[in-house]
């Protein structure tokens, strides 16, 4: 196959279209290593900007050099579509990583994230967000996959889905319903002293901002007193 590129696409009207071109083969390899769906090779012709019947032959000497060099992945046919794939005899390595991310410790965040929805559920991941002060979605996929955590349903009003924890998290910290979770009462700081460190900020806040929240106010001249004629 030659390894020249293509002039660039054109349109109906015969203007050039802006299609980044770059070597086939790699190219190719790029964009499979990032899709999560198979794609066919039209879409893959239009994305790398080479004719199809050539993306179609790269393809298939692709997949066939990788068998031949006995890669721990390789690239099928699915579908309709082209995509990779950790090959049949390396299954017991990746069950071994996967079962092991399992039982990995959750992190900091991971944990954090997890205390919300235990006492706050059902909560929408945007609720979750809104309390951390940071956004959840990877920690929430974390605790989806490892079965801590599942779907509860929709939000009534804006219709965001709600999780829940699951039995599987009552079974790993040995209670049998979420009442049985310890109250957060005691953790939280007395409510004096929160009250002093409320006024302190509102204290700063003001000196800053000056009265009414806005900016600190411009000091005015002295009146002068009237000249006598």
């Amino acid at each position: 196959m030659s390894d020249t590129r293509p002039e660039a696409p054109t349109d109906d009207g015969g203007e050039l279209l802006a299609v980044p071109l770059a070597e086939l083969r790699p190219a190719l390899e790029a964009v499979l290593m990032v899709s999560d769906l198979p794609l066919d090779d039209v879409s893959l012709a239009s994305t790398v900007g080479y004719p199809a019947e050539e993306v179609s032959a790269a393809l298939r000497e692709l997949a066939e050099e990788y068998t031949a060099q006995g890669r721990g992945f390789e690239l099928r046919n699915v579908a309709g579509g082209w995509r990779f794939y950790s090959r049949a005899e390396y299954a017991p390595v990746v069950e071994a990583f996967v079962l092991e991310g399992q039982r990995g410790r959750l992190t900091q965040a991971a944990l954090e994230t997890l205390a919300v929805v235990a006492y706050k559920q059902p909560v929408s991941r945007a609720r979750i967000s809104a309390i951390r002060g940071v956004n959840v979605d990877g920690v929430m996929r974390t605790l989806l996959s490892r079965g801590l955590v599942e779907e509860a349903g929709q939000d009534g009003e804006t219709g965001a889905n709600l999780f829940r924890t699951t039995s599987y998290f009552l079974e790993r910290i040995g209670v049998t319903s979420v009442e049985d979770l310890p109250e957060l009462a005691p953790y939280l700081p007395d409510l004096d002293d929160l009250e002093d460190e409320l006024a302190e900020m509102a204290a700063s806040e003001s000196v800053h901002e000056g009265p009414a929240g806005g900016a600190e106010p411009v000091p005015q001249p002295e009146p002068q007193p009237e000249r006598q004629p």
